[in-house]
């Protein structure tokens, strides 16, 4: 009996490694996958001029000072939530956040295809200059924007699928060196495999904590390679260690086994070269 319609994800055409540097940029399902990187000590930015929802805010950030000099990324996950955008009136430009200022100053719009590929191939253009190897995954958040309406939301994200879908078919026209290009479905997993409010946070529009647990395990299993899964295996005792929240922190046991945990932290260090 099938109680899913579990996503086949096909085999990535590359691995990460532990030494890999990683750039998480796009809508709040970045700021989650990213987090889970980070926190299992893979080296990692995330969205550092804030969240950015449309493709068009995504170049802004890759553009902006700083984001690709800092770190240069060996992998960069790009994620899509929408293909609306805000215009300033006075200037016709593309605006990444209204900073609260009046509504009335702006129009939205919504790109097209056409346009999405263009603002898509202009990522890539950027992160090849940094580094001519390096890998990049596409992505379109789950999340639906209920303020559009529902049907509304269903066409954007439809259009942000498309255009991505066209990217990766221009992948050949692509001056990329040796870059590699990849999408992976979360938005499919999200809403084809995890069909059930129960993987849904209290407003039902956003995945769950579980849910974006298990996305992130599918998101391992793509692109983790062997070394990446045992750095994960060893080093999650350790993390668990270092949060355990004691009774009597200033006993002698204590004291004994928080010795013995940054000695293994130190160990883990050197081995994986983290300092």
């Amino acid at each position: 009996m099938l109680l899913q319609t579990p996503i086949s994800i096909p085999s990535a055409p590359f691995v990460v490694s532990p030494s890999d540097r990683f750039l998480f940029v796009g809508s709040c399902f970045a700021q989650n996958i990213g987090r889970r990187m980070a926190d299992n000590q893979f080296r990692t930015m995330i969205n550092p001029f804030g969240v950015m929802y449309n493709p068009a805010s995504i170049v802004h950030t890759l553009q902006r000072e700083g984001c690709l000099d800092v770190q240069v990324p060996d992998v960069v996950v790009l994620t899509l939530g929408t293909n609306h955008v805000y215009i300033r009136k006075t200037t016709n430009e593309i605006v990444d956040n209204c900073r609260k200022e009046p509504q009335s100053l702006f129009r939205e719009e919504e790109l097209s295809v056409a346009q999405c590929v263009h603002y898509l191939y202009h990522c890539v253009d950027l992160l090849v200059h940094c580094n001519p190897q390096v890998r990049i995954i596409f992505t379109v958040s789950p999340i639906r924007y209920a303020k559009y309406g529902f049907h509304e939301s269903q066409l954007s994200k439809s259009t942000l699928l498309l255009a991505v879908h066209q990217l990766l078919n221009m992948t050949p026209s692509i001056a990329a060196a040796n870059a590699v290009l990849h999408y992976f479905p979360s938005y499919e997993i999200m809403n084809d495999e995890l069909r059930d409010y129960r993987f849904y946070a209290p407003d039902m529009l956003h995945p769950s904590e579980q849910a974006v647990d298990y996305i992130f395990e599918r998101f391992s299993a793509t692109y983790f390679s062997a070394e990446a899964h045992r750095f994960v295996s060893e080093w999650q005792p350790i993390g668990k260690a270092l949060s355990h929240k004691p009774f009597h922190p200033d006993s002698a046991d204590y004291q004994q086994f928080m010795s013995s945990v940054q000695e293994k932290l130190a160990a883990f260090r050197r081995k994986y070269h983290l300092d």
